[in-house]
């Protein structure tokens, strides 16, 4: 019995590393501040419920297809070569079930939800599958891949009211630069295996020094577009301030911590400190849209 319960705690901890489960708060701050705020408070339980299942089997569904396309470019390199499907301890084969399975959840949340965002759901199933490809081809995967988050604000709006308008608009953009941002930053260290296996990214497009100019560039508009969300919305007070007059110091910190000859805390600046910052926009726009 101790055997099975600690193989099933293996596989479920293989599942939770395979889909990056401690990266969920990326986009996840950026969906339930879009609730909020298109609810102007809390939406009903049922809502938020579904919007929920919605996020998690997109989000999920999303880093598992990854995973599948990127198996061989992963098994390359050196960095990358211990993760669940290069190493063997998953096959593609359970990756693609569960990948159907998430996406399935997900469409299912979204009819819960409305028309509109049942529409819509293939259209995200396309973008979150298509962003793996990207780098195959173009050095603009990261803002695919930013895109790609951004339909988590975009969708929690139109969950709540069916409609789209300018607010979750601005956010998405926001969440685009920053996701953009933070991944410029991860992919520097790859420099110079992307270059030698003609993978595309900013670093092996324009070389590490200028791809993190182009980061700090992306996360300078993402910090401006933020800070003008908080003074078009009637419901957004003085603690959402704080909090990205918060978030401008730890992106400076985080800028401070790379450089073209220094990247061993690329993994500090491009995750954890931007764990840090999720944290704080969720913290700041929850109190800021109850209180």
């Amino acid at each position: 019995m101790i055997k099975i319960i600690k193989k099933i705690k293996n596989k479920v901890n293989d599942y939770a590393t395979l889909v990056m489960f401690s990266h969920t708060i990326f986009s996840l701050s950026f969906a339930l501040i879009a609730m909020l705020l298109a609810a102007e408070g809390l939406p009903s339980l049922d809502t938020m419920f579904w919007i929920l299942v919605a996020f998690m089997g997109a989000r999920t569904g999303a880093n598992a297809i990854n995973r599948v396309i990127d198996a061989e470019i992963d098994a390359k390199n050196a960095r990358t070569a211990n993760r669940q499907i290069p190493s063997g301890l998953m096959n593609k084969k359970e990756v693609i079930i569960f990948t159907m399975i998430c996406f399935v959840v997900m469409v299912l949340g979204a009819l819960q939800l409305n028309t509109l965002c049942f529409i819509l759901s293939p259209l995200a199933i396309f973008l979150m599958t298509i962003y793996s490809y990207t780098k195959r081809f173009t050095w603009a995967c990261h803002l695919v891949l930013g895109i790609t988050s951004a339909a988590a604000p975009v969708g929690a709006w139109l969950a709540v009211t069916g409609k789209i308008s300018l607010l979750p608009l601005l956010m998405g953009a926001a969440n685009t630069l920053w996701v953009a941002g933070f991944d410029v930053i991860y992919g520097a260290q790859d420099y110079e295996f992307d270059k030698a296996h003609g993978i595309h990214s900013i670093p092996a497009r324009f070389g590490v020094r200028k791809a993190l100019m182009i980061a700090r560039v992306f996360h300078a508009l993402a910090w401006v577009i933020l800070v003008a969300i908080g003074l078009m919305s009637k419901q957004l007070n003085v603690i959402y301030e704080i909090g990205m007059l918060v978030i401008g110091i730890l992106f400076i910190i985080e800028h401070k911590l790379v450089s073209p000859d220094n990247l061993t805390n690329v993994k500090i600046a491009s995750y954890q400190i931007n764990q840090v910052i999720s944290i704080v926009f969720l913290i700041c726009g929850v109190l800021a849209t109850v209180l």
